[in-house]
């Protein structure tokens, strides 16, 4: 597999004229179009995604280390299907609706202003994950282990506390209601 290294990548679009199947290694990728691009099998350590599509790209077997999401277009994505080993990145002002995250490992994860609509965290490994100001609009946490986890600006959560693990989770007086929907109640 070619190795390729510290390289920019601006404007491209690589829906039409696909990447080169390589390991790429502190590269930079700004404004480009991967929408629906098949990224199985490719590497991305210390690499910087900042104002792409990213939206339905295939991840199997893909390597994510130390990867960085910022302004990304991120729809639909499968990131269970990447490559477990070394899996990490950071999310800021990204939209990942729809996406999801079934089963993975990936604690002390940053989403930081971020759209999580409809994103599936089921059976998902995010102790110490940072929520920050992330709208969690029917995110499904269901059997997810949140411990540590801080919430306390994100919103429209819904986080059954009976069927996921929460302890030491940090959450603001303002969003508690996330935490009470499955018992019906009403707050005032």
């Amino acid at each position: 597999m070619e190795y390729i290294s510290q390289q920019t990548f601006s404007k491209q679009d690589f829906s039409k004229n696909s990447l080169v199947l390589a390991e790429y290694e502190s590269c930079v990728f700004t404004n480009c179009d991967f929408s629906n691009c098949n990224l199985s099998n490719y590497k991305f350590l210390e690499c910087e995604f900042v104002s792409c599509n990213l939206s339905l790209a295939q991840l199997k077997n893909t390597a994510l280390c130390e990867a960085v999401f910022k302004d990304c277009k991120m729809l639909g994505l499968h990131f269970e299907n990447c490559l477990e080993f070394g899996l990490s990145f950071t999310f800021d002002n990204c939209n990942l609706n729809h996406s999801s995250f079934y089963k993975t490992k990936i604690k002390k994860t940053v989403f930081k202003n971020s759209q999580l609509q409809e994103v599936d965290f089921s059976e998902t490994e995010l102790s110490a994950s940072i929520f920050a100001n992330c709208d969690c609009l029917n995110a499904k946490f269901e059997r997810t282990n949140l411990e540590k986890c801080d919430f306390r600006t994100a919103f429209n959560f819904s986080i059954n506390p009976n069927t996921n693990k929460i302890k030491k989770a940090k959450f603001s007086t303002n969003n508690i209601a996330g935490l009470l929907h499955q018992f019906d109640v009403e707050i005032y």
